[in-house]
């Protein structure tokens, strides 16, 4: 700890010359105001799950992004956004950084990235109904089935590449793709491994498909703005350092990620 204090304090004085000579970075924002803005869209469970009654965020991202702020020693403020508008809030200065996001070539084209330090495939939903009829991957990929995805999300581009020939039904926020499978609107979704564990928790009536193989194994990883390397260099070498002390592993452990 006492090393990522003296980190802090030198990478400061390194953001604030890079200030002095023109270019402004996030790092020194976040340390002249005391607070690192963070945008987190609150509809992915076990990652970041927001309580509308208390206007509150729980979940692995809410963990680390306090960890994060903790060890910079400001204050974090989440900042509420949804999946097709995740990137231009970064873009437009909206927050300095976001919880986890899939790595995409799309993605990269506007905004930087950390380091990866968790990695997800992707794999189907059903109900529990349909058990004998969809088995494998291939069973979805037809002409009379429906697939839900969410707008913005990796998994819309997914339906499309997984299944050529079935139906895609892509929904926007605050609606998720599994609500069009409990209505019957659906048959299926797509979502990632971690994401579906919880919502056979959450919906008893809800299974994923016994596939060969999960597919599409992506790593994740924070959003930042593409020009900042400051605040870039900073973010990789504190989850470096985390990695090394084992505060991924365990955060883990706490929301049960599989991986």
């Amino acid at each position: 700890m006492g090393f990522l204090k003296a980190f802090v304090a030198a990478i400061g004085l390194m953001a604030a010359a890079t200030t002095a000579a023109g270019a402004q970075s996030a790092l020194q924002d976040i340390l002249s105001s005391g607070v690192m803005k963070v945008g987190t869209t609150g509809d992915w469970n076990p990652m970041t799950m927001k309580d509308p009654a208390s206007n509150s965020y729980t979940g692995y991202d809410i963990d680390v992004m306090a960890a994060l702020a903790a060890d910079l020693g400001v204050e974090v403020e989440f900042v509420p956004t949804d999946w097709k508008t995740l990137v231009n809030g970064v873009t437009a200065g909206q927050y300095q950084i976001t919880g986890s996001a899939s790595i995409s070539p799309a993605r990269a084209k506007a905004a930087g990235y950390s380091q990866s330090y968790f990695t997800l495939a992707t794999v189907p939903l059903i109900n529990k109904k349909d058990a004998d009829r969809f088995k494998d991957w291939a069973d979805l990929d037809k002409p009379d089935v429906v697939v839900a995805a969410t707008l913005g999300t990796t998994q819309e581009k997914q339906v499309t590449q997984f299944f050529p020939n079935a139906q895609h039904k892509i929904v926007e926020a605050p609606a998720r793709d599994y609500q069009e499978v409990l209505a019957g609107r659906a048959q299926a979704h797509i979502t990632s491994n971690v994401e579906a564990q919880k919502l056979v928790e959450q919906y008893p009536e809800l299974m994923i498909v016994p596939v060969s193989a999960p597919r599409a194994r992506t790593p994740i990883a924070m959003l930042l703005p593409q020009d900042d390397q400051v605040w870039i260099n900073y973010v990789n070498t504190w989850i470096t350092l985390k990695k090394e002390a084992g505060f991924f592993d365990d955060l883990g452990a706490k929301w049960k990620l599989g991986n």
